[in-house]
């Protein structure tokens, strides 16, 4: 009885020993060929059909993102968010929101020193070999801001819809110099922008290993779905049933004042979360 070749498990071995996520349709001619002349087998037309299956399903995986393309392997791409940080006074509010939201949905992510409550000013894409660039042309927009002195107003809550949960935040009413300073970071990005990128742009962990396809999209369409007369300022607190949520936006919301302590460049995780900080920039009263 004919035994068909352990194709699929080489190719799997590969794939752990590189570390690498390839495409395994161009092994699978020469992985038969090695196998029938060790085993002295001739490839019947049983095995062929096999070896066409194979490839098929093979290039329908490469296709769906099983595999790296040689562009993303060369000049990889990072998810970045350039961020206001809050003083004291926003994050006491945000971290209080949050452990309301995980009492009530104990698989949300916490507020900690890898989720860092901020406001998002720009979300890009950028090539990860420019990030040098990028800090500089950040830093030399922030060296003249007095962001310090601005009073920033919270005013409600709201939240981004996904299946049946959603992503809720803290709101701040959008003002002048909030405007000014996107703007002047959208022009000083530019140069170093990529139109999109892929999950390999994230932070992920073995605790969290996915990034969903609306964040995904979400970056790459930032500008200008989410910037100018649609900027939305606010700050995310965390991940809730849209039922809970809906009776959270309901209740009446404790306006508040705060004022940024900082600014940073943090590459992003899943559900568009500050994870690592990679730039900051201290603003002085």
């Amino acid at each position: 009885m004919e035994t068909t070749p352990p194709i699929a498990a080489l190719s799997v071995q590969d794939v752990a020993i590189t570390g690498e996520r390839k495409s395994l349709h161009p092994y699978v001619t020469v992985r038969v060929l090695r196998w029938a002349h060790a085993e002295k087998q001739i490839v019947s037309r049983p095995v062929l059909r096999y070896m066409k299956v194979l490839v098929a399903l093979c290039i329908l995986g490469s296709q769906l993102g099983y595999a790296e393309t040689p562009s993303e392997k060369q000049n990889p791409i990072t998810a970045i968010d350039i961020a206001l940080e809050p003083d004291t006074t926003m994050i006491d509010h945000a971290q209080a929101v949050n452990a309301r939201l995980r009492k009530a949905f104990p698989k949300g992510f916490v507020l900690d020193a890898t989720h860092h409550p901020h406001i998002s000013m720009l979300q890009r894409y950028v090539h990860t070999v420019d990030l040098d660039k990028v800090y500089d042309a950040v830093g030399k927009i922030l060296v003249d801001e007095k962001a310090a002195g601005w009073s920033l107003k919270a005013f409600k809550y709201y939240y981004i819809p996904w299946k049946d949960i959603g992503l809720a935040g803290i709101v701040v009413e959008p003002t002048d110099d909030l405007l000014r300073l996107q703007q002047e970071l959208i022009d000083a990005v530019a140069p170093f922008t990529a139109e999109t990128g892929t999950a390999a742009a994230f932070v992920t962990t073995p605790e969290d290993p996915d990034v969903n396809k609306p964040t995904i999209d979400y970056i790459a369409a930032f500008v200008p779905r989410a910037t100018g007369k649609n900027f939305n300022p606010h700050v995310t607190v965390g991940i809730a049933f849209q039922d809970y949520l809906k009776k959270m936006l309901a209740e009446p919301f404790d306006v508040f004042t705060f004022s940024p302590a900082g600014a940073s460049v943090y590459q992003l995780g899943n559900f568009g979360t500050a994870r690592k900080k990679l730039k900051e920039w201290e603003f002085k009263p």
